[in-house]
Order: C-alpha cells, then sequence, then structure tokens
C-alpha cells in the first residue's frame, strides 16, 4: 500500500463513524416492515394517524378495501406504511391509516329516553313531531324541549342529555368507517346539556358544541354547558374541555366552570361535592329522605335518572340539606346532588345509586258491609291501605272471580271511591286492588252487594170480555222473568180475591156478572229486583 492510500482510507473511516454518530439517540424502527422515502416520512409526521393491528385470518388488501375511502387505493396505503408487498403482512402486523383516508360515513343518533314534551324538526321539509324513544336524529335536525327532557345517544356510544327549554341542532354526525371515532358537531341555541363524552384520538375524532357566545371542544369528558342571551356557562366534572370564543379556546380541566360573555372566559374552581349521610337502599318506604352534611352552599341542584334508560325523573332546586323522595316505582335510581355557587351553577356532583323496592299490601274493607244492600246506584265505597306510597281503585263484578268487571274507579292514592258508572239494579261482588312501584299489586278479599233499584211498573195494555170471562193484556219488560197479579174487590187492594205469578203477558179471569173488580200487576226478575205496582185497572161484567 502506497504511502497516499493511507490517509485516504483513515479519512474515509473519520466520516463513516462521524455518520454514525449523528444518528438520534432514540431512533423507532416502523411499526411496519419496509423503508419510507423522505416524502413518506414527512407525511407520516404531519397527519392524523389511526394504527391497525391485523387479525387471524385478516389480509392487507381486504382491511384496506373495508377502511379506506374510493379516493384511495390499498397500494396507496402499501407506499405510505413503506411496503413493497401486501403478502409481507401478517398476523399481529400494525398498519399506520390517517385519518383523512378513512371512510366517513353519515352516523344518525337515536332517543334513548324521552320525559315531558321534547319535539324534533326534521331537516328534510322542517316539519316538527314529538321526539320519541328510539327515534332517529339526522345530520340537520333539531331537537326542541319545553318541560320536557331527552337522553341522546350518538354512534360512538357518547351521550347527550337534553335540559327542559333547550334548543339543539345537530350540525354534523359522521363516523370514521368501522374504526368507532366519530366527528360530531352540534349547536346550542339555548337552554342547556349534559354531555358524556368517548374518549377521542387527539388530532381525529372531534367533539365541539358551539353556542351563540362560546365553544366547547371536547377530547373525552363529562361536562354540562347552558346558554341564553350573550352569556354561556360550563362546568367540567371530568376530563378537560376547550373553551372559550373560536379561536382562542382556553383549556378548563375537571371541577372548574368558566362563564363567557366577552372574548374571554372566566375560569374559577366548582363547588366540592357534597357528601350524602343517609340514602338507604333498597327504599321499601317512601316517602325516604336523603340527608348530606351541611356547608356553606344553601342551595343544591338535585337530578334523579333512571339507571337502566337514562330517563330523568327529578329535577328540582333544594335549599337545606334534606330532600324527601317520593313517588318513584320500583327499580334502580342514579341520584346527582351539586351545590350551587352564587351565580347559580351547580359544582361537582355527588353520585349515588339506590333502589326501589315497594311491596303492596291488601287494604282493610269498611263500607258497605258483607251482604248489604242499597237504593243508591252509585254508592260510595271506602278502605284503610296498610302500605306506604299505594295507589287504590275498586274493582265490582258480577262474579266472585272478577271475569266480568263492570265498574271501577281511578287509580288514586285516597281510601274513599264512587264507581265509574251507576250501577244497576242486581247482585254484586266488590274489592280493592292495591298497587306499589308500578308493579307491585294486592288484591282485598271481596265483599257481596245488592243494589235494588226498581223496575218500571207494569201497565195494562187492553181488555177483552167474552161471555163471562174477561182476558187482560199487559206490556213485557225485558228485565222481567215473570208477572205477579192480583185481583181485588176494592180499589185500595186492602181485599185480595186471588193472586197469581204467571210468565205469560196474558191472563184469562171468570168473573160474576155485575160485580166490580180491580187488577194490577208487577214485574219480577230471578235476583232481588222486581217493579212496583202498576196502576190498577176496574174490571165489570154485565
Amino acid at each position: 500500500m502506497s504511502d497516499r492510500a493511507v490517509p485516504f482510507i483513515l479519512k474515509t473511516l473519520l466520516i463513516l463513524t462521524l455518520s454514525v454518530l449523528t444518528l438520534p439517540a432514540h431512533a423507532e424502527l416502523p411499526v411496519a416492515r419496509g423503508s419510507a422515502t423522505d416524502k413518506d416520512a414527512s407525511t407520516i409526521e404531519s397527519e392524523p394517524e389511526w394504527l391497525y393491528t391485523l387479525k387471524p385470518g385478516e389480509s392487507f388488501v381486504k382491511v384496506a378495501n373495508q377502511l379506506l375511502s374510493k379516493r384511495y387505493s390499498p397500494r396507496q396505503l402499501l407506499r405510505y406504511n413503506a411496503i413493497d408487498r401486501s403478502q409481507a403482512l401478517t398476523e399481529g402486523d400494525r398498519i399506520r391509516i390517517p385519518l383523512a383516508w378513512l371512510k366517513q360515513e353519515p352516523s344518525p343518533a337515536r332517543t334513548t329516553s324521552v320525559s315531558g314534551n321534547v319535539q324534533l324538526i326534521s331537516s328534510n321539509g322542517r316539519r316538527k313531531r314529538p321526539l320519541t324513544n328510539n327515534a332517529v336524529i339526522r345530520v340537520g335536525d333539531e331537537v326542541i324541549s319545553a318541560a320536557g327532557a331527552a337522553l341522546i345517544t350518538l354512534a360512538d356510544g357518547s351521550e347527550v342529555r337534553l335540559s327542559p327549554n333547550s334548543r339543539l341542532i345537530f350540525n354534523r354526525l359522521t363516523q370514521f368507517g368501522k374504526t368507532g371515532m366519530a366527528d360530531t358537531r352540534l349547536r346550542l341555541n339555548r337552554g342547556g346539556v349534559r354531555t358524556r363524552v368517548k374518549p377521542v384520538i387527539e388530532g381525529g375524532t372531534r367533539f365541539e358544541i358551539e353556542t351563540p357566545s362560546a365553544v366547547a371542544a371536547v377530547r373525552g369528558t363529562a361536562f354540562s354547558l347552558q346558554t341564553g342571551g350573550t352569556a354561556t356557562h360550563l362546568q367540567v366534572t371530568e376530563g378537560t374541555v376547550e373553551f372559550g370564543v373560536p379561536g382562542k379556546l382556553h383549556r378548563v380541566p375537571s371541577g372548574y366552570s368558566a362563564s363567557i360573555s366577552g372574548n374571554k372566559p372566566n375560569i374559577r374552581r366548582m363547588p366540592a361535592a357534597p357528601v350524602i349521610t343517609q340514602l338507604p337502599t333498597p327504599l321499601t318506604q317512601l316517602p325516604a329522605e336523603v340527608t348530606w352534611e351541611a356547608g356553606p352552599p344553601t342551595h343544591y341542584r338535585l337530578d334523579i335518572f333512571e339507571a337502566e334508560s337514562g330517563r330523568w325523573v327529578e329535577n328540582r332546586k333544594v335549599a337545606g340539606n334534606h330532600f324527601n323522595v317520593s313517588r318513584l316505582d320500583n327499580g334502580r335510581y342514579e341520584m346527582q346532588l351539586a351545590a350551587l355557587d352564587p351565580q347559580g351553577a351547580a359544582g361537582m356532583p355527588a353520585v349515588r345509586l339506590f333502589e326501589v323496592d315497594l311491596q303492596a299490601y291488601a287494604a282493610n274493607l269498611l263500607s258497605p258491609g258483607e251482604g248489604d244492600s242499597t237504593n243508591d246506584d252509585m254508592p260510595e265505597f271506602r278502605w284503610s291501605l296498610n302500605g306506604s306510597n299505594e295507589l287504590a281503585r275498586i274493582e265490582i263484578a258480577e262474579d266472585k272471580a272478577f271475569n266480568n268487571l263492570v265498574a271501577t274507579s281511578e287509580w288514586a292514592p285516597e281510601t274513599a271511591a264512587l264507581p265509574s258508572r251507576p250501577l244497576k239494579a242486581g247482585e254484586y261482588y266488590w274489592r280493592v286492588v292495591t298497587e306499589a312501584g308500578g308493579n307491585s299489586v294486592a288484591a282485598s278479599p271481596s265483599r257481596k252487594l245488592t243494589v235494588n233499584g226498581t223496575l218500571p211498573p207494569v201497565r195494562i195494555i187492553s181488555v177483552n170480555y167474552i161471555d163471562s170471562q174477561v182476558r187482560v193484556f199487559w206490556e213485557s219488560l225485558a228485565e222481567a222473568s215473570k208477572y205477579r197479579v192480583q185481583l181485588a174487590d176494592s180499589a185500595d187492594f186492602n181485599s185480595i180475591i186471588k193472586e197469581a205469578t204467571l210468565k205469560e203477558t196474558t191472563a184469562a179471569l171468570r168473573l160474576v156478572p155485575g160485580r166490580r173488580y180491580f187488577i194490577r200487576l208487577k214485574a219480577l226478575t230471578d235476583g232481588p229486583l222486581q217493579s212496583q205496582w202498576g196502576p190498577g185497572r176496574e174490571l165489570y161484567l154485565e
């Protein structure tokens, strides 16, 4: 080797050593196999991505066709991941997919529960109709609540609870294919919402609520928002919300509230969650008192929701540190109790699950007594209750098994009632049915009652004289099964000559000529019902 070649080799080795030393100390290998070009690397750095892991039996091409929008092909995704051949990928390998490349499909929301008066205005024709459970809400639709409330579930599982006297527009409801990610943008024109948003990918999916004076951008959190006039108020109970006017958002963490009526929000710590000291579960008697530790706040907001459906069953402001829970059906509930700050905004909520398990008990019957009779076709029934928070009604039937109800009363927490309609004369059975908690029912023993009543009097239609015989005809009554006939020799019927019971509506009498007689009739039934005596008719045979 010549003397001139040695310096050249040393110089070359020195350059290679310096090149190695200039590599990053913590460089990462690509997620998928292959080597990226400079252009690919810059793209990876600038675009938000979603990582997909191949499952057993899946192929790269099949997954790409399922997830990519029509503007992008599996070949483009291979180049993006710096992979030469799709066959090189196997189970467990991860693929980088830019969010902008994913399919974007409309993802309607659905109503989970509705209470009270809530209206849905469709974007197609602006037709207004009542909002019902499981109703589909599409982009451009508007939900308006008056005295009612609604719980709405989005395609990704996030929940939006609309408060009374609110107006919410669904401006964007988009889902990124089968990734579970969504782009949701709502506008709250007035009123309030409470939301629970599923965590989203930073720089990817989006959840925003705009009001006339502010924007709330969410990255997976629970918060409440109210707006009216030129002001908007925010309370964050979980996670973080970006809040403010468009382009000037401020981070509001959990446990803080913010209000804005200009350009900059006023951010302050929320009142702490109250400490609930008494709420037994299950509740076997209502009303039941719930209490909490007294503190500097003097007013609180109390909400009760059905645990399964999320339906809002109680919403009120409470003064002091106690409240009586009442008028709930059997089931599981969630109570949220929050202190109100001097501006009336709610603080961090205390959340407590509880159950109502009420039992109905048979009532004690008071009047009418067993076997009583009455001339009143609308008799009053009385009883006493043995349970708490019970509703009751009377049931009246013609049979002891109560298979054929002829009258009832309205369900009410009262201990007296009138039948729903007048009772015809006859024999009846009556009882009281009690109900508690919506699904617990009990029935009292039954009692027999006779309604006397009367049939209309029977009138004689005609009298025919044939020789020494007289035939009398009288009117027929539908309710009558037979007739009682009396023959007397005086108009006051003090002296009865003959009395008989007949099923027909005619009778033949043999009379003594030259003597005066008087005849009258009354209708009879197989039961206690009968008519008064009809007017008498004089009979005379010359």
